[in-house]
């Protein structure tokens, strides 16, 4: 399931009030989803990008806080008790606690502007990451089939000169291996023309590589000259 929206748990309507406002005003394009702690059973949590946790009922915070070690998306927590910040921090590390005091709804957007932001980075080089791993996968398999192509050539050229020798006297085979030899010979052609638009390929990007060489190496001396 891949995360869409934001998550706030509290129990305090106006808490939920005033931060929905606030998103909403920001404009950041996600849905946001509210639950009370006792709605909120910790089942979903890798459905959102983001969860905020506000004021809850007395008992509920740490079923709430448990429920949230499990899962991936980052956690702030808003709390009016300043002191229980270093123990809430560290019974839970991955938990961001944010004071609730004067100019805290600004202080929790920015946060959440930068936790994103870092998640959307992080998810980036991933993606990144993978496309070089596969892109590198398919570099190899094509280096692979240039350095065997001559060896494919030569076996294809081999396969095709004997299908023709032996085809140029079919008088000698009845008429089940002749047609058997016809499809060697044929599914052969078919190898060689695959093979040779291969290589027409190769040479393309060869020239193509080149090309984008030598333009960048202008574009610096001109930038150079420039300087």
């Amino acid at each position: 399931m891949n995360p869409t929206g934001i998550l706030i748990i509290s129990d305090e309507n106006e808490f939920g009030r005033m931060v929905t406002a606030r998103w909403q005003a920001e404009n950041f394009g996600l849905a946001l989803t509210l639950a009370s702690s006792d709605v909120w059973n910790g089942s979903s949590p890798a459905a959102y990008e983001l969860i905020i946790v506000g004021p809850v009922r007395r008992g509920r915070l740490a079923v709430v806080l448990d429920s949230l070690e499990r899962c991936s998306a980052p956690c702030l927590y808003v709390t009016e008790d300043a002191t229980a910040v270093r123990s809430l921090q560290a019974a839970h590390p991955r938990l961001l606690v944010i004071p609730q005091r004067d100019g805290w709804v600004d202080s929790l957007l920015q946060v959440s502007k930068e936790v994103l932001r870092r998640m959307e980075a992080v998810s980036r080089a991933r993606r990144a990451e993978q496309f070089a791993a596969t892109s590198e996968r398919f570099a190899t398999l094509g280096r692979f089939m240039l350095e065997m192509r001559p060896s494919v050539n030569n076996a294809l050229t081999s396969v095709l000169g004997n299908a023709d020798l032996v085809l140029s006297d079919q008088e000698q085979f009845p008429t089940g291996s002749r047609e058997q030899l016809e499809a060697i010979h044929s599914m052969s052609l078919r190898l060689k023309e695959i093979m040779v638009r291969f290589s027409s390929l190769a040479s393309e990007m060869e020239l193509t590589e080149k090309q984008s060489q030598t333009e960048t190496d202008s574009g610096v001396r001109a930038l150079v000259s420039e300087s």
